[in-house]
């Protein structure tokens, strides 16, 4: 691929991501001469945060795997549909995606319900699909879901992370947020779970929707309860306003977050300082400028990090998810082409480290981000930091 040609693959993934993704292609050119075309579908929300990451990333590592030259006479090509978080629209653009022989996977966003609503045609319809999204029905039960995969963080690896910190701080009461979505429900059992086996008491839960912009009054209550540590699982943007109105509360406890609630590198302002000393269970590229490159994997999510925010000015935490993706499909189809089949069964038995951390795929777990890929951070002066 040329740099010219580069250029305009980037800038009109850029349009199409203000435009509202919909039914466009990041790539209108032909292929290059003798190069055969193969299509990641993505299947993205437009007016999602979390997705417009994946769809920059995945346009980016396209690109890169593109110009390795490890496909031979292959070309990737990203096309983006948008969903609209809603299953419905998800469905249809699935459908279309598998109906299409020139596209070889899926890529799904962070829509959970959208993919578990899917899950049956996909299967039926025989077309590998990686998900981005964290629930955890998302991938499992693998008889039900042979052609889905999953990388994202797991409920339980997120919550043993947290409450070993919890533990480790010798606090025995804490209060829990969750949205009531099938990523809140399956997470707040989990974490249920380990607080129950490791003694710790929970003195209120409280549920909101995903969408809620105003959530004061929920986090007062789980306050007035005297917790020692406020559990939020949430995403992103509540996380920011659920810090601010635990502060505006007068919670003076530890915080944390489950790995839901990562966003971009740098805090928004206006919660900065209500977010301040907060600790997130994530994966450590949200904070690679702490890492050091004593690996070549760690290598690569530097370089990956510096790659992502040269193009586009800053770093999403999602980022790597979308990109590891892109990447085990690119693996599977310098070895099996456009096979589906094939295709499938390769990402069944991989094993990569990749930019997310370890990833391990078998036939029995199809949610590959291993448990040590997730670390401890914590929140200083409005960015992200390893804790240790």
């Amino acid at each position: 691929m040329s740099v010219n040609r580069r250029a305009t693959a980037s800038a009109a993934a850029l349009l199409l991501l203000t435009a509202g993704l919909g039914g466009c292609t990041s790539d209108d050119d032909d292929a290059p001469a003798g190069r055969t075309e193969v299509v990641i579908g993505a299947d993205l929300a437009s007016g999602s945060a979390v997705d417009t990451a994946y769809a920059r990333a995945l346009q980016l590592m396209i690109e890169q795997v593109n110009n390795s030259g490890s496909l031979g006479d292959r070309q990737l090509v990203l096309r983006i549909q948008d969903n609209r978080s809603d299953p419905t629209s998800s469905l249809r653009n699935i459908s279309t995606f598998a109906d299409d022989p020139a596209v070889v996977a899926v890529v799904a966003g962070a829509c959970s319900e959208c993919v578990v609503g899917a899950a049956k045609t996909i299967n039926d319809k025989r077309i590998p699909t990686i998900a981005l999204a964290p629930a955890d029905r998302v991938s499992a039960p693998v008889a039900d879901r042979r052609y889905v995969f999953k990388i994202a963080p797991n409920s339980a690896d997120s919550a043993a992370a947290m409450v070993a910190e919890l533990t480790a701080g010798k606090l025995k009461k804490v209060a829990i947020l969750h949205t009531n979505d099938l990523y809140g429900k399956g997470g707040v059992a989990a974490l249920t779970a380990e607080l129950d086996k490791a003694g710790i008491d929970i003195s209120g839960t409280r549920a909101v929707k995903p969408t809620a912009t105003d959530i004061t009054q929920t986090v007062g209550t789980l306050v007035d309860t005297e917790p020692n540590a406020l559990l939020f699982l949430v995403g992103p943007d509540q996380a920011g306003l659920a810090s601010t109105s635990a502060k505006a509360a007068g919670f003076t406890g530890q915080v944390y977050l489950d790995a839901n609630a990562a966003g971009d590198l740098f805090i928004p302002q206006d919660a900065a300082a209500a977010t301040d000393n907060t600790m997130m269970v994530f994966t450590q590229i949200l904070a690679i400028d702490d890492v050091i490159s004593t690996t070549p994997a760690k290598a690569a999510r530097k370089q990956w990090f510096r790659d992502y925010t040269s193009r586009y000015g800053s770093y999403s935490g999602v980022a790597s998810f979308a990109a590891d993706a892109a990447n085990l499909i690119g693996d599977a189809v310098a070895q099996a082409g456009g096979d589906r089949e094939q295709v499938r069964s390769i990402i069944e038995t991989s094993q990569i480290d990749g930019l997310s951390g370890p990833i391990r795929i078998t036939p029995d777990n199809h949610s590959g981000l291993m448990p040590q890929a997730l670390t401890m951070l914590v929140a200083r002066s409005g960015r992200w930091r390893l804790l240790s």
